[in-house]
């Protein structure tokens, strides 16, 4: 049986003023967050959306192309901030989580968005100049327009981090212990689909680049729909004869192999040619070291049903990431 001293703690009253002590430095800086967040967003709606507005310097669809669902981001901030400022975590969240939907759409906005900046101040100098005078402003502290175009998305991410800990640090008898719960899940979930929306456009991104960099026929929609790992060049050894270098663009489904065109080739200099697709299902990857007994990293064999290859790399670091991203590839493959 537990003896309880006068003026001494048991170790449940203890974890207790641990969680109420991580409870209340959490709840802080939730508040203090999210008042200069909501100062940041305020500025630029004011500098930026309002005057723009105003000037008419940006037509009404490259200016909803550039800054999205940001007056309504700014507005779920100025709704959720007096319930904080007045000690009600869960309530203010809970309501806070009927707006969540405006951070998917500015996720799935926000590569449109910094296209459009950099559209615009190239080709509009009205909008150049404008931009460049209200960033001269003491009150952005030097901080660019594409500094801040990203502000909600990572303001997101300090929701969550934030809000999980204020709900794991509240007792379950505490009255808003539900709605903080719920607040972290959903904010939670959210995070989790604006983070994929950000893989996919950067995927996106390199798709079009590796595109770009094929040519002729047989290239044509080679990337389409599929996702990136790495690239990177190679050495492949042949049965017979010296190892060729070659160019290898790495998939979760394939692996391409390309052969660089030649300089001065007047119409696709720069490009690659595309030598051979192979697919990683029917892909069996062994490491082999020390083939030449030279200072070479070593060998990669890799089989296929009609085709076995072998290449090689004198950097045994970079051979490691060919072999690691190689059979995440195959095991991608057979899940």
């Amino acid at each position: 049986m537990e003896i309880h001293y006068p003026g001494v703690r048991s170790p449940v009253q203890e974890q207790r003023a641990r969680w109420e002590r991580k409870r209340a430095r959490t709840a802080r800086e939730l508040l203090e967050t999210e008042r200069r967040y909501q100062e940041q967003l305020g500025l630029v709606a004011t500098y930026f959306l309002g005057i723009l507005k105003a000037k008419g310097t940006l037509r009404p669809p490259e200016r909803q192309a550039l800054f999205g669902s940001w007056e309504l981001i700014y507005g779920a901030s100025q709704e959720l901030l007096p319930y904080l400022e007045g000690g009600c975590w869960g309530q203010g969240l809970e309501g806070f989580c009927r707006h969540l939907e405006l951070y998917n759409q500015f996720a799935a906005n926000s590569e449109r968005s910094q296209t459009t900046l950099q559209e615009q101040l190239k080709k509009n100098k009205g909008f150049r100049r404008f931009v460049r005078l209200q960033e001269s402003r003491p009150e952005f502290g030097g901080l660019q327009l594409q500094d801040l175009l990203p502000l909600p998305l990572q303001r997101l991410q300090q929701y969550e981090n934030l809000v999980v800990a204020l709900a794991e640090n509240t007792g379950p008898n505490s009255p808003d212990h539900q709605q903080l719960t719920r607040a972290a899940r959903l904010i939670s979930e959210t995070a989790q689909r604006v983070h994929t929306i950000g893989q996919k456009q950067k995927n996106d991104q390199h798709l079009r680049r590796v595109q770009a960099l094929l040519s002729g026929r047989q290239a044509k929609g080679l990337t389409s729909g599929r996702w990136f790992l790495r690239q990177g060049w190679l050495l492949v050894v042949p049965p017979h004869g010296d190892p060729r270098p070659r160019m290898f663009f790495l998939f979760t489904d394939v692996l391409l192999m390309a052969k660089p065109r030649p300089p001065l080739h007047l119409l696709q200099s720069g490009t690659f040619a595309c030598k051979g697709l192979y697919p990683m299902a029917h892909c069996q990857l062994s490491r082999v070291f020390g083939h030449s007994g030279g200072p070479c990293g070593g060998l990669l064999s890799l089989s296929f049903p009609h085709e076995k290859l072998l290449l090689m790399s004198t950097d045994q670091e970079e051979l490691s990431h060919w072999y690691h991203s190689l059979t995440w590839a195959i095991s991608s493959q057979k899940n």
